[in-house]
C-alpha cells in the first residue's frame, strides 16, 4: 500500500496546510474534454461548438473545462456534462489521456477525454442554443481545435468495441424503438452495413429486448412493431453479445 493510501482526506489536508511540495517540478494544467454522442435520423452525431476563448477563439471544438482543485477527474467530467446538457447520470466512459507537449498553444495542458451518450430528445433545445452548440454528423465533422478530431476518432473506436458487448445502444434510442432504428444505430456506430436477417435473428434471441403491441406507422402504412429494453431482465442475466 502506498503511504498516502493509509491517510484520510482530512489528514492529508492538514498535512498540506502551510507547506509546499514538489517545488522543483514544473506544473501542468489538467482538463477534461467531453465527447457527447447522439443519434438522430439514422445518423450518429457529435455535439460541438465554437470556442469562446483564446487560443483558438471561434474554432470548432469539443466542450470541456479544467479540473478544479477540489474534484476528481470523473467529478469534473460529470460537472461539464451537466453544465452542457442539464442531464444527470449519463452513460460516460473515460477514453484516453491526450498529453502531447505542443497540443495546446496557450499552456501545457493534459486532457482526459470522456465520451457520453444521450437521447437527443432529452436534450433541451433552449439549452443547446444557450451554449451555442450543434449536432454534427460524425462523418461530416469539420476540422476542430488542436487534437479534438483525434479524440472523437478514438472515442468512436472505443464505442464500436463497447456496443457489441454492452447494451449501450439503448442510451441513444427513445424508450420505444423499431428494429430498423436499432439496426441503423448499430450501422452508424460501426460505419458499415449489417445483414438485416441475421441482425434481427440475434436481437430476437435476447430476452431483455421486448416486443410490444404498439405499432409505429411513421415509416409506412403497414407500420412496424415497437420494442423496448427491459433493464430488469438484463440485470438478472447480463448476457449480451451482438
Amino acid at each position: 500500500m502506498n503511504f498516502t493510501d493509509s491517510l484520510t482526506t482530512d489528514t492529508l489536508t492538514e498535512e498540506r496546510k502551510g507547506m509546499t511540495y514538489y517545488d522543483e517540478h514544473s506544473k501542468v494544467l489538467v482538463s477534461v474534454d467531453c465527447i457527447i454522442f447522439g443519434f438522430d435520423e439514422g445518423k450518429l452525431r457529435v455535439l460541438i461548438g465554437r470556442r469562446q476563448l483564446n487560443p483558438g477563439r471561434g474554432l470548432w471544438s469539443l466542450y470541456g473545462g479544467f479540473v478544479r482543485n477540489n474534484e476528481s477527474i470523473d467529478d469534473a467530467a460529470n460537472r461539464v456534462l451537466f453544465e452542457l446538457t442539464g442531464l444527470n447520470n449519463l452513460y460516460m466512459r473515460q477514453v484516453w489521456a491526450f498529453g502531447n507537449v505542443d497540443r495546446d498553444p496557450g499552456e501545457r495542458v493534459i486532457s482526459i477525454v470522456y465520451y457520453a451518450l444521450i437521447n437527443t430528445n432529452d436534450y433541451d433545445e433552449e439549452l443547446r442554443k444557450q451554449h451555442e452548440v450543434e449536432w454534427i454528423n460524425i462523418d461530416e465533422l469539420p476540422q476542430m481545435y488542436s487534437d479534438h478530431n483525434e479524440m472523437v476518432a478514438k472515442a468512436r473506436r472505443m464505442m464500436q468495441e463497447n456496443i457489441s458487448r454492452e447494451p449501450i445502444s439503448f442510451r441513444l434510442l427513445p424508450e420505444l424503438f423499431t428494429l430498423t432504428q436499432l439496426q441503423r444505430l448499430y450501422e452508424a456506430v460501426c460505419g458499415e452495413e449489417v445483414d438485416k436477417r441475421n441482425f434481427r435473428k440475434r436481437i430476437k434471441e435476447m430476452d431483455f429486448i421486448e416486443k410490444t403491441e404498439l405499432i409505429d406507422k411513421t415509416g409506412s402504412k403497414r407500420g412496424a412493431y415497437l420494442y423496448r429494453f427491459n433493464k430488469k431482465v438484463y440485470n438478472e442475466e447480463p448476457n449480451f453479445k451482438l
